[in-house]
C-alpha cells in the first residue's frame, strides 16, 4: 500500500504528505492521491498567512485538550501509561515525587464523575511536580491535568502541555498530545511538510508508471499504489532516510515552536494587545549530517532495513513489532477475545493482528457448520449430480510479495497454495471474466504454465494480515483493510489509521469495496490452479493469455464415448444447450462487467430464464456457481430496487447454494452480504429467507439479526412457493423459528419473539400444518414451535390438538435421533393435558393407532435406552397408551414403566430425573384446568374444605360441560382416576409409596412438595378402591412422614394435605390406633387447622371422642400477667388487631402489646376524671371508645403507637356500660332504662321499666340483661321490643341478675346465677328457642366465647373452659388469689390467647396450647 509515514495526525497530512508522483504531459511531476476518496488539501501559503497565535487561542486548544482527558478516563489512563513508559524506558525508576503526584491526580479525577475532585489532593500534587529537579514528560502530563482540574486559570495548564513538546516532541506530536499538535502546531510547520513531500515524490518518480491522463481516477490510483510496492531496496533505504531526517526536522521546529509559544503565555493576555509579539522563529528545512546519524536509536533500523533491502523485499510497517515497554497499569487476567484491556491502555502504533486468527476464521464459515443444503440434499428424492466446483475459497497466498521489475516477477512463480488440491471438474465447462473489462488487467501478468500462477497483486494484499482480501473496505484515509484484520485493530483501543495515523471519526466501518472485491474474485478466476484446461500441454516457459468468458462444451469424442451413436435428439438438444450456453456466456458476462444498473437487471433475468430451459446442468452449475458472478449477484442484491430482479437473484443464489457448498462459503465469506439479505427479508422479500436458510447461521447469529418479526409472518402467509424455489419460504422459516427460540430461552420477557405472535391462532395453524411437511426436519421445527406456544400459554393445547395431524409426527419418530424422539415425546405428552377426559383419549387412541409402526414397541425400545432426564415422560406415555386396554391385566409395557418411574424416584443422583417421575405421577389422574395445570393438588384441598386465605389462586374447581356431557366427563374422568391409581399402587404390593417416602425427606423443596401431592393422592385413592391390603404397607411407609408433615410443615397448603392422607388412614381400626402414637402433634396441628379445615375440626371430633378426657386437646399456657395495681381495679379490656386495650378504676386507659412472654406497655392516657367502667370497639373504623362514670364517652386512635382523644360526647349521666354502632351509642345509666345516643347530640331512652345489668348490639338489635333475671330484643330501627326470657322474682330472698351477656354465630350466651341449676343458658337470637345450658356452680360475673371455647369467669378469680359445642366443662384456669374476682374477659380475633382483668389490678394472659 502506502510506505508508513510518521503519525502526525491531521487531516493537512492526507493531502500534503501522502502524495505520490506521476509524470504529466509536461515531464512535471503531479501528486496523485493514493486513495480514490479525495482528503481535503490546505494550502501553505492560506496556513503562512494566519495571524500569528494569540495568548487566547493558545489557551483555549490546550484547555479543550485537557478537558477531554478529564472526561475521557480511558483516554487518560492510557496517556499516562504512554508518558510512564517513554521515562523509563532505559530502566530508570520515576522519582517518588512523580509516582505520589500520579496517585494523588489519578484518585482525584476517577472520583470526579460521582463528586467534584479534592482540590487538597491536587494542590499536594501540584507542589509535588514543581519540586521535581528536572521536568519530565509524564510529570508536564499530570501537572497540566492537575492546573485543568483546579480550574487555576488556562496559562499553567497551557505551559506545561507546551512543556511536553519542548521536553520529547516525538512523544508528544504522535502518542501525548495529537490534538494540541494539529490545533497549534500543524499551520506552522506546513511548508515543512510540503517540502517533504515533494521530496517523497521525486524519490519515488522513478518508480512511477506511465500512463494517459484521461485514465480513471480508480485506475491511477491503483497503478499509484502498485508503483509503491514495487520499490527497489536502494529506493526504500532512500524513504527510509528521507523518513528520519523528516522526523528530526519536525523535533527542531517544534522544540522552537513551543519556546516561542510559551513566551507568548509569559508575557501575558494584555501585552499581547499593547504591543504585538515577536516574530515566530524560522524554519529548519534540514539537519547537520553529524545529527542526523547521530544516537543510538537510528542504528537498529538501519540493520533491519539493510536486511530487507537485501532480500528485496517490499517494506511493511505493519509487521515491524515495538518493543515491549513498561507499563503504569497491570494486565487484566483472563481478558476475553475482542474486547478492551481497560488496566492496560492499548498502544497507538500497529500491532499486528496474527495472521492465523484471520485465516482461522476463513477456514471455518462464520454462520456455522453444519449445511442445511446438504441434509435437504439427502433427503431430496430427485438428487442432482455433484455440482461442479467452484473457485476455492480455501487458497492461502504467500506473505512474501517480491519487489522488482515485472519480467523478474513473471520468472519467479509464487509457491503454491498449501494443503488445498485443486478440485476436479465434472467437465471442461470454465467461465473466465474477460481481463480487458476489468481495470486491474490492463497490465496485468501473463499466465504461468500449469504449474505456476500469477502473482499476487500489491493491491489485493492487506497490509495488516498480508492475505488477500475477504472483505476489504475503505476507510476515510483512503486506506484498505481486511474488515476482520482493522475491526481488531480498532477493539484494541486503536482510534487512527494504521498507516496514515489519522483519527478514524466513525464509530461504524463502511460498507464492502465491492469494486475491489469483484476485481480480486476475477483475478481467483484466473489464477486457479483449475482454470488452466488438464488436456492441455504447456510448457512451463510459455504463457498464454485467458479466453473472454469462454465455455468449453464437452466435446464430441467424449460424448461418443458414453453413447455410440447419438441420436437425432440428442443432436438437437445439444444444439439448444450449446445455445443457451452461449447466451448465458453474454449475460454472465454483462452482469460482472457492466456498471449499468438496468443492463445487469435484465442479465439477471436472462440468467433466470436460461437455467429453468438447463434444467440445472453441470456445466451451467459451474458457470454460475464462480465468486465472481456469485458477487455480481449480491450487487444487485445492493443496488437493484425491483422486487422481480431481487426475486429472480435470492432464488439463482438459493438454488446454487443448495447444490454447491462453495457458493454457501462464497457468500459467508462477507457479513455485509449476509446483512443484506436479512434486510430484504425483513422488508418483505420472503424468497431471501431460503437463502438465509442454506447460508446455516448459528442459532446466536440468528437472534442477532433480529428477524423473528419477518419469519412469523412469512409463516402465516402459508405454502406460498411461486418461484418453486429448492425449499419453501416456509420450511425455512419454521426451522430458522425453531432454532431462534431455543436461543433465546424459555424467558418470555426476554424471547425473541414476542408472545403474542406466537399464540395467535392463524399462525398455530400454520404451523400444524407443517406436522404433515414432506421434510423430516420442518415436522421437528413445527413441533418445537408448538411446544413453546404451550409452554407460553397452555390454552392453546385444545387448538392444537384439533388443527394437527399427528400421523407424520409418529412416522418421524422411527427414524430421528434421540433428542428428537424426546422432543416428540414430549409434545404427544403435552397434548394429553387436556380439560376434557374424552378428547384426551381420543389424541391416546390417535398416538396408538395412527403409526405405521408399532408405537407401543417403538416407546418400550426408546424407553430402556432413554437417559434418566427423559426416561419419567416416556414411561409416563407408555403407562397412560397401556391403560386405555384393561388395566387388571398384566402387561409388560406398564409393568416396564412402572419399573422405570419407581427407579427414577429412587435415583438421587439427578434430582431432574425425580422431579420429573414425581411430576409424571401427578399429572397421571388426568385432570387438568383448561391451561394444562394438573389440578390433583386443589382438588385434593377441596375434600379438605380448605377456606379461601389457604387456597389463595388453586383452582377448586374443575369447570366442566352442562348437561349430558357433564355426567359424561365426569364418568371418564372417574374411570380414568381410578385406572391410574390402581395400576400404581398394585406394582410391586405398593413399591411407589417406598419411593415416595424417600422423596419426602428431600431438601429439594418442588420434589418435596410434588411427592406430597402424589403420596397424598394415592393414600386417598386406596380408599376408594377394592381392599388389597396395600393401605398397610402405605402407612407404614408414609404414617410418620406425614405427621411430620403436619407438624411442622411451612406451607400451610402442605400441611392439609397431610391431614388429607391422615383422615384416609383413620377409616380403619388399625390405622386409628397408629396415629394415635403420635395424638399430641395430631391434635395440636388440628386445632391450628379448624379455623380454615371443616375437615380438622370433623378429624379433631374423632380423636375426641377416642379419648378418655379432651383436657390435652385444649391445654392453656399462661403467657403473661402484669400488675396494674397502682391503678385500681381492671374495669374493661378488649382487642383491636394485636394490642389489648385496658381500662382503669382511676380513669387512666393503657395500650399494650404481647411479645413473648411478657406484656409490654405501649401507651397510656388519663383523661377520664373518674373510673373507666367499659370499653367498646368499632372494627370498622378501628376506633375505641370508652365510658366512664365522669358522664362522658370519648372516642381514642391508636396510630403509631400514640393513643390520641379525637371525640368527647357528654351523656349527662355516669356510663355503667356501653355498647356502640357506626352511627349511635348505647350505654346504661345509673337509673333504669338504656340511653341510645347519636353522635348529633340527640338522645333518648329505651326499657325505662328494667334495670339493665349487661347489654349486646348486634346488627341493629340490642340485646339487654336485667337485674329481674328477664333479657329483651330491642329492635332500634323501630323501636319493638321482644321478651326472651321473662324476669322472675328474687329466690330465696337472693337476686339473680343477668351479669354478662354476648352473641356469637347467631346464638345468644347469657351468665347469671346457678340458682337455677345453670348459670349460662344459651339461646337462638332469631326465635328465642333455648338452645342449651351449661349447669355450672359458679356465678357466671363475666362471659367471653371464640370459635370453640366459653370462657366463665367468677367472683373467686377462676376461670371455667367449656366446649362451645358440646356444652361440657373442659378445665379450669386460677387468676389472682381466691379473694379477687374475674372484672372482664377478652379473646383475640383466632381465639388463642385469652386475657383476663381483675379485681386486684392484674392482667393474665394464656394461650391455646
Amino acid at each position: 500500500m502506502v510506505i508508513a509515514l510518521s503519525p502526525v495526525p491531521v487531516s493537512v497530512i492526507s493531502a500534503s504528505c501522502l502524495l505520490l508522483a506521476k509524470p504529466n504531459q509536461d515531464g512535471q511531476d503531479k501528486p496523485v492521491p493514493v486513495a480514490v476518496r479525495s482528503q481535503p488539501v490546505l494550502d501553505h501559503r492560506s496556513a503562512m498567512a494566519r495571524p500569528t497565535p494569540t495568548y487566547s487561542t493558545i489557551v483555549a486548544h490546550a484547555t479543550a485538550f485537557l478537558a477531554e482527558l478529564i472526561a475521557d478516563p480511558l483516554l487518560r489512563r492510557h496517556l499516562l501509561s504512554a508518558a510512564a513508559a517513554a521515562d523509563g524506558g532505559g530502566g530508570q525508576q520515576h522519582p517518588a515525587g512523580t509516582l505520589q503526584a500520579l496517585s494523588l491526580i489519578s484518585d482525584a479525577l476517577d472520583t470526579a464523575a460521582s463528586a467534584s475532585p479534592s482540590p487538597s489532593s491536587l494542590r499536594a500534587a501540584e507542589g509535588l511536580l514543581k519540586s521535581l529537579p528536572e521536568p519530565t514528560p509524564l510529570s508536564c502530563l499530570l501537572l497540566a491535568l492537575a492546573c485543568a482540574a483546579r480550574r487555576r486559570g488556562g496559562a499553567p495548564a497551557a505551559a506545561a502541555v507546551l512543556d511536553l513538546f519542548a521536553i520529547d516532541p516525538a512523544l508528544a506530536r504522535h502518542e501525548l498530545a495529537p490534538a494540541a499538535f494539529e490545533a497549534l502546531f500543524a499551520p506552522r510547520l506546513l511548508p515543512v511538510m510540503r517540502h517533504f513531500a515533494a521530496r517523497r515524490a521525486s524519490a519515488s518518480a522513478s518508480t512511477a508508471a506511465n500512463g494517459d491522463d484521461d485514465r480513471s481516477v480508480e485506475t491511477a490510483a491503483l497503478s499509484a499504489m502498485r508503483v509503491l510496492s514495487l520499490l527497489s531496496g536502494a529506493q526504500a533505504q532512500e524513504m527510509r532516510s528521507l523518513e528520519r531526517e523528516y522526523e528530526k526536522v519536525l523535533d527542531v521546529n517544534c522544540k522552537a515552536y513551543a519556546l516561542y509559544l510559551k513566551k507568548i503565555l509569559e508575557a501575558g493576555e494584555m501585552s499581547t494587545v499593547s504591543s504585538p509579539p515577536s516574530p515566530p522563529p524560522e524554519l529548519a528545512f534540514g539537519v547537520g549530517y553529524g545529527e542526523e546519524n547521530s544516537g543510538d536509536e537510528d542504528s537498529t533500523p538501519e540493520t533491519n532495513d539493510a536486511v530487507s533491502s537485501q532480500n528485496d523485499v517490499r517494506y511493511n510497517p505493519m509487521w515491524a513489532d515495538g518493543d515491549e515497554q513498561g507499563d503504569l497499569y497491570p494486565r487484566r487476567q483472563g481478558s476475553g477475545k475482542g474486547r478492551r484491556n481497560l488496566m492496560r491502555p492499548p498502544s497507538l502504533y500497529p500491532q499486528r493482528v496474527p495472521p492465523h486468527l484471520i485465516v482461522q476464521q476463513q477456514q471455518s464459515p462464520p454462520m456455522g457448520s453444519g449445511s442445511p443444503a446438504s441434509r435437504l440434499r439427502a433427503e431430496h428424492s430427485q438428487s442432482q449430480s455433484p455440482a461442479a466446483p467452484s473457485d476455492d475459497s480455501m487458497e492461502e497466498f504467500s506473505s512474501e510479495l517480491w519487489a522488482g521489475k515485472e519480467e523478474q516477477r513473471a520468472a519467479s512463480p509464487l509457491p503454491k497454495p498449501r494443503g488445498v488440491p485443486p478440485r476436479a471438474r465434472a467437465d471442461d465447462g470454465r467461465l473466465s471474466p474477460e481481463p480487458a473489462s476489468s481495470p486491474m488487467r490492463g497490465d496485468a501478468d501473463p499466465v504461468v504454465g500449469t504449474t505456476q500462477s500469477l502473482a499476487t497483486p500489491k493491491d489485493f494484499v492487506c497490509p495488516i494480515t498480508s492475505q488477500v482480501f475477504d472483505d476489504p473496505v475503505t476507510l476515510e484515509t483512503g486506506q484498505t483493510y481486511e474488515r476482520r484484520a482493522i475491526q481488531e485493530w480498532l477493539d484494541r483501543g486503536n482510534a487512527t489509521c494504521p498507516i496514515t495515523r489519522q483519527r478514524i471519526h466513525g464509530a461504524q466501518l463502511p460498507k464492502t469495496n465491492y469494486v475491489l472485491k469483484r476485481l480480486i474474485a476475477a483475478w481467483r478466476e484466473q489464477t486457479s490452479p483449475a482454470a488452466t484446461p488438464t488436456r492441455a500441454a504447456t510448457s512451463p516457459g510459455t504463457m498464454e493469455s485467458p479466453a473472454p468468458f469462454k465455455i468449453n462444451s464437452p466435446s464430441p469424442d467424449t460424448t461418443s464415448s458414453h453413447s455410440s451413436a447419438p441420436s437425432p435428439t440428442s443432436v438437437i438438444a445439444q444444439a439448444s444447450l450449446e445455445s443457451a450456453i452461449g447466451e448465458l456466456r453474454a449475460a454472465v458476462s454483462c452482469l460482472c462487467t457492466s456498471e449499468d444498473l438496468a443492463e445487469s437487471e435484465k442479465s439477471v433475468l436472462k440468467i433466470e430464464r436460461l437455467w429453468r430451459e438447463a434444467g440445472a446442468d453441470q456445466v451451467v452449475l459451474a458457470a454460475l456457481a464462480r465468486p465472481a458472478v456469485i458477487n455480481g449477484f449480491v450487487e444487485i442484491l445492493f443496488n437493484s430496487v425491483s422486487a422481480q430482479v431481487l426475486q429472480v437473484a435470492v432464488f439463482i443464489l438459493a438454488e446454487l447454494a443448495f447444490r454447491d457448498d462453495a457458493v454457501v462459503q462464497t457468500l459467508t465469506r462477507v457479513d455485509s452480504d449476509v446483512d443484506c439479505l436479512v434486510a430484504l427479508f425483513k422488508k418483505g422479500l420472503v424468497e431471501a429467507v431460503v437463502l438465509i436458510f442454506l447460508l446455516s447461521p448459528t442459532p446466536e447469529q440468528l437472534v442477532e439479526m433480529d428477524m423473528a418479526e419477518a419469519i412469523v409472518s412469512t409463516i402465516r402467509r402459508g405454502d406460498e412457493n411461486p418461484l418453486k424455489m429448492c425449499v419453501k419460504p416456509k420450511a425455512a422459516s419454521v426451522i430458522l423459528l425453531s432454532q431462534i427460540l431455543v436461543e433465546g430461552g424459555t424467558d418470555s420477557a426476554t424471547s425473541p419473539v414476542p408472545r403474542s405472535a406466537l399464540l395467535s391462532e392463524r399462525f398455530i395453524r400454520s404451523v400444524a400444518v407443517s406436522l404433515e411437511a414432506e421434510q423430516v426436519e420442518e415436522r421437528l421445527a413445527a413441533v418445537r414451535i408448538l411446544l413453546r406456544c404451550i409452554g407460553e400459554d397452555g390454552h392453546c393445547r385444545s387448538s392444537i390438538v384439533e388443527k394437527s395431524s399427528l400421523g407424520a409426527v409418529l412416522d418421524a419418530f422411527h427414524v430421528v435421533g434421540d433428542a428428537d424422539k424426546f422432543d416428540i415425546v414430549r409434545f404427544l405428552y403435552e397434548l394429553l393435558k387436556l380439560k376434557k377426559r374424552s378428547a384426551a383419549e381420543r389424541v391416546l387412541r390417535t398416538i396408538k393407532e395412527g403409526s405405521s409402526f408399532s408405537m407401543m414397541h417403538t416407546l418400550l425400545v426408546y424407553l430402556q435406552s432413554a437417559p434418566p432426564e427423559y426416561s419419567p415422560v416416556v414411561a409416563g406415555l407408555l403407562l397412560q397408551l397401556d391403560l386405555l386396554v384393561e388395566p387388571r391385566k398384566i402387561s409388560m409395557y406398564r409393568e416396564e414403566a412402572m419399573d422405570i418411574l419407581i427407579q427414577c424416584l429412587k435415583n438421587t443422583d439427578f434430582p431432574r430425573s425425580q422431579l420429573l417421575a414425581a411430576e409424571t405421577i401427578m399429572s397421571l389422574p388426568g385432570k387438568f384446568s383448561s391451561s394444562g395445570r394438573p389440578l390433583a393438588r386443589s382438588a385434593l384441598l377441596k375434600l379438605a374444605r380448605v377456606k379461601e386465605r389457604y387456597r389463595q389462586s388453586q383452582e377448586l374447581s374443575i369447570v366442566r360441560a352442562d348437561g349430558e356431557d357433564e355426567m359424561e366427563e365426569e364418568k371418564a374422568a372417574s374411570e380414568w382416576e381410578r385406572k391410574t391409581a390402581y395400576a400404581l399402587v398394585s406394582h410391586e404390593f405398593g413399591l411407589v409409596f417406598e419411593a415416595l417416602s424417600e422423596c419426602l425427606t428431600s431438601k429439594n423443596a418442588e420434589l418435596f412438595t410434588t411427592s406430597l401431592v402424589c403420596a397424598t393422592w394415592l393414600v386417598y385413592m386406596l380408599s376408594l378402591l377394592p381392599d388389597t391390603g396395600v393401605l398397610g404397607a402405605a402407612r407404614v411407609c408414609l404414617l410418620r412422614q406425614f405427621v411430620l408433615v403436619l407438624r411442622s410443615a411451612k406451607h400451610g397448603s402442605d400441611r392439609v394435605l397431610a391431614m388429607v392422607a391422615l383422615r384416609s388412614f383413620m377409616n380403619d381400626r388399625e390405622g386409628m390406633h397408629d396415629i394415635t402414637t403420635y395424638i399430641k402433634d395430631v391434635l395440636k396441628t388440628l386445632r391450628e387447622l379448624k379455623k380454615s379445615s371443616g375437615l380438622a375440626f370433623e378429624m379433631l371430633k374423632l380423636l375426641s371422642d377416642g379419648q378418655e378426657s379432651s383436657v390435652d386437646m385444649w391445654n392453656h399456657k399462661e403467657l403473661s400477667q402484669a400488675d396494674c395495681s397502682s391503678n385500681g381495679e381492671v374495669t374493661s379490656i378488649v382487642y383491636l388487631k394485636s394490642y389489648i386495650f385496658s381500662g382503669h378504676s382511676d380513669g387512666i386507659l393503657k395500650v399494650w402489646e404481647g411479645s413473648e412472654n411478657i406484656l409490654r406497655l405501649v401507651h397510656e392516657s388519663q383523661e377520664h376524671t373518674k373510673a373507666i367502667t367499659s370499653l367498646a370497639v368499632l372494627h370498622s373504623e378501628e376506633k375505641i371508645f370508652s365510658g366512664s362514670l365522669d358522664r362522658t364517652i370519648r372516642v381514642w386512635q391508636f396510630r403509631d403507637s400514640l393513643l390520641r382523644c379525637v371525640e368527647i360526647h357528654d351523656t349527662r349521666e355516669p356510663v355503667q356500660n356501653l355498647a356502640v354502632a357506626n352511627a349511635m351509642a348505647c350505654f346504661v345509666p345509673q337509673g333504669a332504662g338504656v340511653k341510645v345516643l347519636s353522635w348529633n347530640g340527640n338522645s333518648k331512652n329505651l326499657n325505662p321499666n328494667k334495670y339493665v345489668r349487661s347489654m349486646a348490639l348486634v346488627h341493629g338489635k340490642l340485646f339487654c340483661g336485667c337485674n329481674d333475671s328477664s333479657i329483651q330484643e330491642i329492635d332500634l330501627a323501630s323501636g319493638t321490643l321482644g321478651v326472651i326470657q321473662s324476669g322472675n322474682k328474687r329466690i330465696l330472698g337472693k337476686a339473680n341478675p343477668i351479669y354478662s351477656l354476648q352473641v356469637h354465630d347467631g346464638l345468644l350466651y347469657t351468665g347469671s346465677t346457678s340458682l337455677d341449676g345453670a348459670s349460662v343458658k344459651v339461646w337462638n337470637s332469631s326465635n328465642y328457642n333455648l338452645v342449651g345450658s351449661m349447669p355450672s356452680s359458679m356465678e357466671a360475673r363475666s362471659l367471653v366465647v371464640s370459635t370453640d371455647l366459653i370462657y366463665l369467669g367468677s367472683r373467686n378469680g377462676a376461670v371455667e373452659i367449656w366446649s362451645r359445642e358440646k356444652l361440657t366443662r373442659i378445665g379450669t384456669l386460677q387468676a389472682g388469689g381466691p379473694s379477687c374476682r374475674i372484672q372482664c374477659m377478652a379473646v383475640d380475633g383466632d381465639g388463642d390467647v385469652l386475657v383476663v382483668g381483675t379485681s386486684d389490678g392484674r392482667i393474665q394472659a394464656w394461650g391455646l396450647t
